[in-house]
């Protein structure tokens, strides 16, 4: 990697560091910078922390936790919405275009509204379901369409279409108020209820997928030109394809299912990125991530104190500031093509 580019990555991870650590002092509970690292290095065994029971608990059990799934959500979808630009050849692909959000959604709405799983089944588990299921049928549709690209694109807009009526059709005839309000804040991105276990197990896909993603960095370069140029260097176009389809899909499921829909961030973190880092995946995907992860710790923080003490959905702020950051991409771009 050159030296511009350890340069970026070293701020990168600075900035992430920086962030996580004040975010977590944000909040109605007076703490400190210093006080998040004596809890962090107390838990880990190189130190011992001062704090009360109670303020640490909001440290280690209910702050950080958030945030560093907010870090692990915004890192992943970044990278999800990198990989589907560059293999779609659309720069308007995001990791929801496989219609997995609107698969978990109907999974975590028949949980939670239908009591489907008869009480056994949580609503995050609903979710993940629900957007396997989904990701399922958008890969038999553009098989049974002929597989290519665009076709990929037409069965995720039908998946999506088609679970997001079930999930309107289920909360309008079945549910009550109360329920739909909960429904309908979770539906919009909600990281109110992060614990460590959701932490642990986005981080893990994250990082598989980052690994598998990184691994195809030089043949996502080579989609750039086409899937026809990448088959002439020696590609395997389809098999590539279902990987990446495959691996970015799981990870968005999980994501989803543990933090809700979160629009934007897939969208428009990649083209922040690539303005950065280049077009080289091998740069582009660590960059989109650490990105990614900076944005959403800061939006989720946004989210939670701008109206205290009532609590925004972190999609609606994502949303907020992502369109006009969008409109910016496109105004600074409109001559490239």
């Amino acid at each position: 990697m050159s030296p511009r580019g350890l340069a970026l990555g070293a701020a990168g991870a600075l900035a992430l560091v920086l962030s996580l650590a004040a975010a977590v002092t944000v909040g109605p509970a007076d703490i400190r910078v210093g006080d998040v690292w004596s809890v962090v290095a107390a838990r880990l065994g190189l130190g011992t922390s001062d704090l009360t029971p109670v303020r640490d608990g909001i440290v280690w059990q209910l702050r950080l936790p958030r945030a560093l799934l907010a870090a692990v959500c915004g890192a992943g979808l970044a990278v999800c919405g990198a990989v589907m630009q560059s293999l779609l050849r659309n720069p308007l692909a995001d990791p929801f275009v496989l219609g997995v959000s609107s698969g978990a959604s109907t999974g975590a709405v028949a949980v939670v509204v239908l009591g489907a799983g008869g009480g056994a089944v949580s609503l995050s588990a609903g979710a993940f379901v629900g957007a396997l299921v989904s990701f399922a049928l958008v890969l038999l549709l553009s098989h049974i369409l002929g597989g290519t690209t665009d076709r990929v694109v037409l069965a995720g807009v039908a998946a999506m279409q088609l679970f997001s009526a079930l999930t309107s059709f289920i909360v309008l005839t079945t549910a009550d108020a109360e329920t739909t309000r909960g429904v309908l804040f979770w539906l919009l991105g909600s990281l109110g209820g992060a614990g460590w276990t959701d932490v642990w197990l986005c981080a893990a896909v994250l990082a598989v997928t980052l690994a598998v993603c990184l691994a195809h960095a030089r043949t996502l370069d080579a989609f750039a030109f086409g899937p026809d140029a990448a088959a002439a260097l020696g590609v395997f176009v389809a098999r590539t394809r279902l990987v990446l389809l495959c691996a970015t899909a799981l990870l968005t499921a999980a994501l989803v299912s543990s933090a809700g829909a979160i629009g934007f961030v897939g969208l428009v973190l990649p083209h922040a990125a690539r303005a950065l880092a280049g077009s080289g995946h091998t740069r582009l995907l660590p960059a989109a991530g650490l990105a990614g992860a900076v944005f959403m710790v800061w939006a989720d923080t946004l989210a939670r104190t701008v109206l205290d003490p009532q609590e925004v959905p972190v999609g609606v702020v994502t949303s907020l500031i992502g369109v006009p950051a969008f409109v910016l991409v496109l105004y600074r771009t409109r001559g490239a093509r």
